[in-house]
């Protein structure tokens, strides 16, 4: 088996193959197989423990909980951000055993639990970046959104992202390059535009006057809100870092210029940039929980 075969792709202008087609003509080669198996082993020993260990300090809160109490809003964000990541990890599983085994199914649910896990990643970044701002730029409005209507609210919107995710998956399937190409710029843009938005929100209401301050000084920021502050601008980093990534690979995949060599190294290059991402809210929910000292 050639590490790259070019009678194995279609030519480069061909807008009939499929997302899943041209994954699969990508990882029937030599590098393809090496970096799914890497990728697979980097996920067991990094963020499987990590996922463990947050379900871990969960289950051991919840036994805490008095009658009565609530899980914040962020936790629960943080949970269903664990329950994706190993649903990613089995993903990943079995694509490498349909990679390895030549068997096209497993190829393929394979892809289409990575194509689902992707975007409701990012989706649950933004879920947990409107929590943040609520918090800080609308406290009277959070703390009512805590109970009752708040939770129904709060799951109404999991379950969104949650079908959105799957939802995604069906671009597997679709044979127009240029399609794709707008559907995930579109998505990129309103991510982005968003947690922008939260960020520079959040930051405006730190940085201004407070009530009685006379313009003189500027009071210190409750800490509460510097956490809030902390923790979207790291999102924004990392997401920033994989949106541009992901943008990139979006206009590169659906060029008639590059060609098909070019295209699937940018795709192995896709799944290691999701990691750092992988690895925030974890981290954070940890961190509050007294830890991980940041």
């Amino acid at each position: 088996m050639s590490v790259y075969s070019s009678s194995s792709f279609p030519p480069a202008n061909s807008s009939s193959i499929t997302l899943f087609k041209f994954i699969q003509k990508c990882y029937n080669t030599t590098v393809g197989t090496y970096t799914v198996i890497t990728f697979t082993v980097t996920l067991l020993l990094l963020i499987l423990p990590l996922c463990v260990f947050v379900i871990y300090l969960g289950f051991q809160r919840w036994r805490q909980q008095r009658s009565g109490t609530t899980t914040s809003h962020s936790d629960v964000v943080t949970f269903h951000m664990v329950a994706i990541e190993l649903m990613n990890i089995v993903g990943n599983i079995v694509f490498c055993i349909g990679v390895l085994t030549r068997l096209r199914q497993l190829m393929m649910a394979g892809v289409c639990i990575f194509i689902t896990y992707s975007c409701g990643q990012l989706l649950f970044h933004i879920l947990t970046c409107v929590e943040r701002y609520l918090a800080v730029v609308h406290p009277v409005t959070y703390l009512g959104l805590k109970k009752g209507k708040g939770i129904r609210l709060r799951n109404i919107s999991i379950g969104c992202v949650w079908l959105l995710s799957f939802a995604n998956a069906c671009l597997l399937f679709v044979e127009d390059t240029h399609s794709i190409n707008i559907i995930y710029s579109c998505n990129l843009s309103f991510i982005f535009m968003v947690i922008c938005f939260c960020s520079l929100s959040v930051l405006y209401v730190l940085i201004r006057p407070g009530p009685g301050a006379g313009g003189e000084g500027r009071p210190r920021a409750d800490q509460s809100k510097m956490r809030a502050f902390y923790t979207i601008m790291i999102i924004l980093g990392v997401l920033f870092f994989r949106l541009v990534v992901t943008a990139v690979n979006s206009n590169v995949y659906s060029s008639p210029v590059v060609g098909q060599t070019e295209k699937c190294s940018l795709w192995f290059s896709l799944a290691w940039f999701t990691l750092p991402s992988s690895l925030v809210l974890p981290l954070l929910f940890i961190h509050r929980a007294g830890k991980l000292s940041l």
